[in-house]
Parts: C-alpha cells; structure tokens; sequence
C-alpha cells in the first residue's frame, strides 16, 4: 500500500492506494483463482483446469494450475496483449487464441469435450470470494475508509469488496471505475435491468472488457453501488501519473479507479478514501507519443 501526497493535495482527501500490481501473476486475478483451484475435489482436479481471459484471470488460473500440479488451457482473444500471453504460457497453460465474440462459447466447448473443470473469471463463488480478500487486507489496515474504488469489468473485484466491506465496514462507500465505451455496468445499475455486453468492447482498458455478471449485478444492486465512468484520455492520464508521480507501473484497467477519484472530487473531499490498482500487466501501447 502507498500513498501519495501529490494526490492528497489534489483531492483534499487522504488517500491510499493498494498496488495488487505486486500481487503474483501482477493482478488481483491471482487470489480467486487460486481459491477456486485449491477448492476443486482431487477428482475435478485430476482433470485439468480450463479458463478464458484477456490475460490476467488466464494468468492466474495457470499460476494456480502449477501449484495443484495439473493442466491448464486458457483460450484467449486475438488482439490480446503479448506481455499477457506470454506470462499465461509462462505458467505452462495451453493457449488458445479465438475471436472475442465466441471466446467463451468455445470454451465452454472444449471444457465439455474435455471434462476439465471451467473456472469463469467472476461468476464462480470462490472467485468473488478471493478476490474480496484485496479490500479485507486494506481494511485491515485502514478501517477508518470513507470510501473505496475499485474497477468494474466482470464485477468480481467489486462485488467480493463489497462483502468484505459490509461485514468489516458497514459504512464504506464502495464505488466502481468503468471506461465510459463499456458501461454496461453504470446503464445495468441506472435502470435496474441487467445490460448486454457493449460491441464491439473498445477500450485501452482491457481487463475491463467484459460484461457485468450476474451475481456481481445482483450484489451491487443490493448495496446501492455507485459506478464513475471515465475517458480514455483520463485512463491515460491516471496511468501516467502512477508511472512517473509514484514510480509504479500500473495497467490501464489498473488506472482506473484513479481516473474515477479525480472524476469524484469534491466528493471526497476531507475522507478516507481507499484505491484497488488491480493490475500492473501492461506492454504500454496505450502511451501517448
């Protein structure tokens, strides 16, 4: 955890800043898939893992794979990043690059062909529930929070926080970071109606890709979630500033929430506020020239 003066100053606020970009496999990704891996009955286990992803879940359920011992195959999107497929096949996964918009129909078909257990990036119980584990050790820390940020793309960060937050700090504000060109999540939350995916998905953050799930949806309807969308420019800028102000390089989904507090300003102002960076996996195409 850092902080940031620079950024207190800016926002009036005292602000401090959780880097899971230091977390293995470089993103929070690593704590529900880890869970969900060691949760599997020798029998599950003995056939294998399999998983999609952008990057970062495959990472982390491939890490997971290795410390199970068994096999992985992660089918990922063509057009991910190469610094995210070459850490997935770091881990010794399977790689298999589809187009997005079929990505998990097949591998939901190969996990049937397979009989390998699939382990979804958010909709899984021991997923959400590792992934809650980030804002239970900040609020270890720090219970004194006013508010939380976290990213939104599948909502498992999001909505694991949430329960954390509501047995450990009852009277935190957890607030969601979206881009504004896949904001499923903020129309989902507005109207009440659970959207569909946003397509084609485009956006520099490209964890933050995927679609609300369900359970996550639920969860943060029932608590009242509030979700901050913002600009490429201002993901870029949130970016920037954790790599040059605090030396720390942190991916465009990872900037996020960043780019969300300053959207929030005098919101904040005077409170505590906790910041979820989910993820440090970057090949920094994104930079501006």
């Amino acid at each position: 955890m850092f902080t940031s003066a620079t950024i207190d100053r800016e926002l009036e606020a005292s602000v401090v800043f959780k880097f899971e970009s230091f977390q293995k496999v470089g993103a929070f990704k690593a704590r529900g898939a880890t869970n969900a891996v060691l949760s599997l009955t020798e029998d599950a286990a003995s056939r294998g893992v399999i998983a999609h992803s952008s990057g970062n879940h495959g990472a982390a359920v491939a890490y997971a794979a290795t410390i199970r011992g068994i096999e992985c195959t992660v089918f990922m999107p063509t057009g991910a990043p190469r610094i995210k497929i070459d850490a997935v096949e770091g881990y010794g996964a399977r790689i298999v690059l589809v187009d997005r918009p079929v990505l998990a129909e097949s591998t939901h078909a190969a996990a049937a062909e397979s009989g390998a257990t699939f382990i979804h990036p958010y909709e899984n119980v021991d997923v959400m529930a590792g992934q809650g584990t980030a804002a239970m050790e900040l609020l270890d820390d720090h219970p004194d929070l006013d508010f939380l940020i976290c990213p939104v793309g599948g909502g498992g960060l999001i909505s694991g926080s949430i329960v954390a937050a509501s047995e450990l700090a009852p009277h935190l504000v957890v607030i969601g970071a979206e881009p504004e060109r896949v904001d499923d999540a903020y129309r989902s939350l507005r109207t009440g109606i659970h959207q569909p995916a946003v397509l084609p998905a485009d956006s520099i953050a490209d964890g933050l890709l995927t679609v609300l799930g369900e359970k996550a949806f639920d969860i943060l309807r029932a608590s009242h979630t509030e979700i901050v969308t913002v600009s490429e420019a201002q993901i870029v800028d949130a970016a920037l500033f954790h790599l040059q102000r605090m030396k720390t390089l942190v991916e465009p989904s990872g900037a996020a929430p960043l780019a969300a507090l300053r959207r929030l300003g005098s919101v904040v102002a005077g409170a505590n506020v906790g910041v979820i960076v989910s993820g440090g996996n970057t090949d920094l195409d994104w930079l501006p020239e």
